[in-house]
């Protein structure tokens, strides 16, 4: 499963020279051209990553920013002085990118900021439900929660995307290396295993089927 990177940047020109670059990369990219694009774009895909301009119509960068929550955002603006750039930091952005800038540099701070997310990103949590990928361990509450690699490694992806559908090409590509046994046709057997596990553990039903898509965790537990 690629990485993905929402563009946002009103200028054109730029907007697809990134969008280019990215995918060249082998990054996923979505895009969106004006502050309300982007937070309608942000509300039905959560990128790994957002690349943010500041001077848009409608609503400027400065008033996205802050509405941007758990996801790395790269700030990239024509304005140099040191006063925008420690208002932009303290305001939650990670890196600022000063406009024009150097696409080798660009790349590597983005490389950068989506390693330290994966660092962070190898514990997990949601509703009581907790991931631990360094030592391989699932737990709600107190009690583990025995999973099988396969069911450990679906389990892993739909919590580091919460809030998005998984599709069962993406879950199928993610894991392939490391659970060559999970293959379309049983990938319906593992998700149903994995959410019966965890329903036993926790009277919750923590994972929904998406009909025709995919997979997502459920918002509404119950």
């Amino acid at each position: 499963m690629s990485e993905i990177i929402a563009v946002i940047d009103d200028d054109l020109h730029i907007n697809n020279m990134l969008c280019e670059l990215l995918s060249r990369e082998g990054y996923e990219v979505i895009r969106a051209f004006s502050g309300g694009e982007a937070l309608a774009v942000l509300m039905e895909t959560t990128p790994d990553l957002v690349l943010l301009d500041l001077m848009m119509p409608g609503l400027s960068g400065e008033q996205v920013l802050p509405k941007i929550r758990d996801i790395p955002v790269i700030v990239m603006s024509a304005k140099a002085d040191v006063g925008s750039k420690v208002e932009l930091l303290l305001s939650g952005a990670v890196d600022y990118v000063t406009k024009p800038f150097d696409t080798k540099e660009l790349l590597a701070r983005i490389q950068v900021q989506l390693r330290r997310r994966q660092i962070t990103s190898e514990f997990l949590e949601y509703g009581g439900l907790t991931l631990d990928a360094e030592l391989h361990e699932a737990k709600f509450g107190e009690s583990a929660v025995k999973l099988t690699k396969t069911e450990f490694a679906i389990l892993k992806i739909l919590m580091q995307n919460p809030k998005q559908v998984v599709t069962k090409s993406q879950i199928l590509d993610r894991i392939s290396a490391d659970t060559p046994d999970c293959v379309e046709s049983s990938l319906k057997v593992h998700v149903s295993n994995l959410r019966k596990k965890l329903r036993d553990a926790s009277g919750l039903d923590f994972i929904e089927a998406v009909w025709g898509i995919g997979f997502k965790m459920r918002e509404n537990l119950n």
